[in-house]
């Protein structure tokens, strides 16, 4: 967990930085996917607040804990990031992390062995969930700056 940690506590300098430097450049235009860059970095928003509440209740809820998707494209649908300013849309992301990390850092070891069910007979343990975490952020980032080495 500390290199997850490290890791996200590297992003959480270094975007604010990388998306001021990019500040010529449109991030409300949309992409060839499907979303433009500020939905990108809002869908990271969202996934931060949906892997939060799995961090927290994976700890004290009935083993396996239960995986529930989420209608991505509805969740940045309806937030709307396109009219958010980014400046705002970093500060949110900046703190979800930041608590993320936190309640990483606190996991006990034993903790992390736990499994979560994520469908279709399969099941991954806690770590591998919160690697997995990192893991779409990094791919997200590379869509939004063309790397995730910031």
């Amino acid at each position: 967990m500390r290199e997850v940690a490290k890791r996200l506590n590297y992003l959480i300098e270094a975007l604010p930085i990388r998306v001021e430097q990019f500040q010529g450049q449109d991030f409300s235009a949309k992409l060839s996917n499907k979303w433009s860059k500020k939905e990108i970095l809002g869908h990271l928003c969202d996934s931060a607040t949906n892997n939060h509440h799995m961090f927290v209740k994976i700890q004290f809820e009935r083993q396996p804990f239960v995986l529930v998707p989420y209608n991505q494209n509805n969740w940045v649908l309806i937030q709307n990031y396109q009219a958010i300013p980014i400046i705002e849309i970093v500060c949110f992301w900046t703190t979800l992390n930041r608590h993320i990390v936190r309640v990483i850092s606190e996991i006990p070891e034993d903790k992390l062995l736990y499994l979560c069910d994520i469908g279709i007979n399969k099941s991954i343990t806690f770590t591998e969930l919160i690697q997995d975490y990192l893991r779409h952020m990094d791919h997200h980032l590379r869509q939004i700056f063309g790397t995730s080495d910031l």
